[in-house]
C-alpha cells in the first residue's frame, strides 16, 4: 500500500471539555478512541499525552475542537465512522457541538508512513471550503483516488 486516507473533522463545542454540557461527550472520548486504535485499517491518531486532541487548536477559536487520523483506506474509515459504536456519538453530536455552516471534515490521500500535522489539516478543510472537492482535499460523497 503506497498511500493512506488522512481525515480531520472539526467540531465546535458548547462548553467547556469540563463542564455539564460537554459531560456526555467527555466521558465517551477514551472508549471512542480505543474503538478506533483497534478498528481494521486504523493506523494513527493526533493525540497528546493525555490520549485525546481536545486540547490541541489550530484555529483562532478555542472551542473548535479537531480530531485527525489515517487509515488505510476510505472503506476502512467509513466503517469506523458510521458502522462501529462511533454512530451513536455522532447521532448525538447536536447535543456537544454547534452546527456549522461549513465542512467539518475533509480526507486526503498522504503517502504511506506520513502522518500530517494538524496545520496540514487546517490547510486541507479551508482548501474543501474553499474549492470543494478535489483530489486536494475531499469528502465521503465525492472521493478521488490516491
Amino acid at each position: 500500500m503506497t498511500h493512506h486516507l488522512a481525515q480531520i473533522n472539526i467540531g465546535r463545542v458548547r462548553g467547556a471539555m469540563d463542564s455539564e454540557i460537554m459531560r456526555g461527550f467527555a466521558s465517551r472520548l477514551l472508549e471512542i478512541n480505543a474503538l478506533a486504535d483497534t478498528a481494521p485499517g486504523f493506523v494513527w491518531r493526533l493525540q497528546t499525552d493525555e490520549g485525546d486532541a481536545t486540547s490541541i487548536h489550530v484555529f483562532d477559536d478555542e472551542m473548535l475542537l479537531i480530531n485527525m487520523s489515517v487509515w488505510d483506506s476510505v472503506d476502512a474509515l467509513f466503517d469506523f465512522t458510521y458502522r462501529s459504536d462511533h454512530l451513536e456519538l455522532l447521532r448525538q453530536r447536536a447535543d456537544w457541538f454547534h452546527r456549522l455552516d461549513a465542512h467539518f471534515t475533509a480526507l486526503w490521500w498522504v503517502p504511506a508512513g506520513h502522518i500530517p500535522t494538524p496545520e496540514e489539516g487546517k490547510q486541507r478543510l479551508e482548501h474543501l471550503n474553499a474549492h470543494g472537492p478535489t483530489p486536494y482535499a475531499f469528502t465521503f460523497k465525492q472521493r478521488f483516488a490516491p
